[in-house]
């Protein structure tokens, strides 16, 4: 079970890794004031969600295996209220913020603490169930961050994936072309990861 387990907490960190570089890829291609967009009144901007992303890993990952994750000083309806006077720097800080306590957190767990229990909100999860919780629940609203992204940039969108109309042409090349998840042939975005 440890080398399952030692595994498990690697990918882990592999998925989270991914996720982050994605946000940021597609956040990067953004002017500032599209981090503040929101498509209609039942829509999230940018900065909304990795506001959200962000108060949910404080949340979350703070005191992970010895406090509940959804500690009592969060409101999380205020992750969902971004003042006017919010700028691209802050939504970032925001952003890193999250990331440091995911990945601080991650590093610090062992093999042994997989099968530990904790909670959220009063409800006991393995380690490896919160975990998963946490990485579909960012893969969502990074995912939501990518489709701003590209709808804002429309026709100027550099793909984050295989283009289309690639698909074969990347099936056919060689493993050093595209190791460990990147496209890199000559018609793509170089260093992209695919999903």
């Amino acid at each position: 079970m440890t080398d399952l387990a030692t595994h498990y907490l690697e990918e882990m960190k592999r998925q989270f890794r991914g996720h982050k570089r994605m946000g940021e890829a597609a956040m990067a291609q953004l002017e500032d004031k599209d981090f503040f967009v929101v498509l209609d009144a039942e829509s999230n901007s940018v900065a909304t969600l990795v506001k959200h992303i962000s108060g949910n890993a404080r949340s979350r990952f703070a005191d992970f295996l010895t406090s509940d994750g959804e500690k009592p000083d969060r409101f999380r309806d205020r992750e969902f209220e971004v003042s006017e006077k919010t700028t691209r720097e802050e939504v970032m800080r925001w952003w890193e913020q999250a990331w440091t306590q995911v990945f601080s957190t991650l590093d610090g767990l062992r093999p042994d603490d997989v099968q530990r229990i904790v909670t959220i909100r009063g409800e006991p999860h393995t380690v490896m169930q919160a975990l998963n919780r946490s990485l579909a629940h960012y893969a969502q609203h990074i995912g939501q961050i990518v489709f701003l992204a590209k709808h804002l940039r429309s026709s100027q969108w550099q793909t984050l994936s295989i283009p289309r109309g690639k698909s074969e042409e990347y099936k056919t090349a060689s493993p050093k072309t595209h190791s460990r998840g990147t496209y890199k042939a000559s018609a793509c975005t170089p260093n992209r990861r695919v999903l």
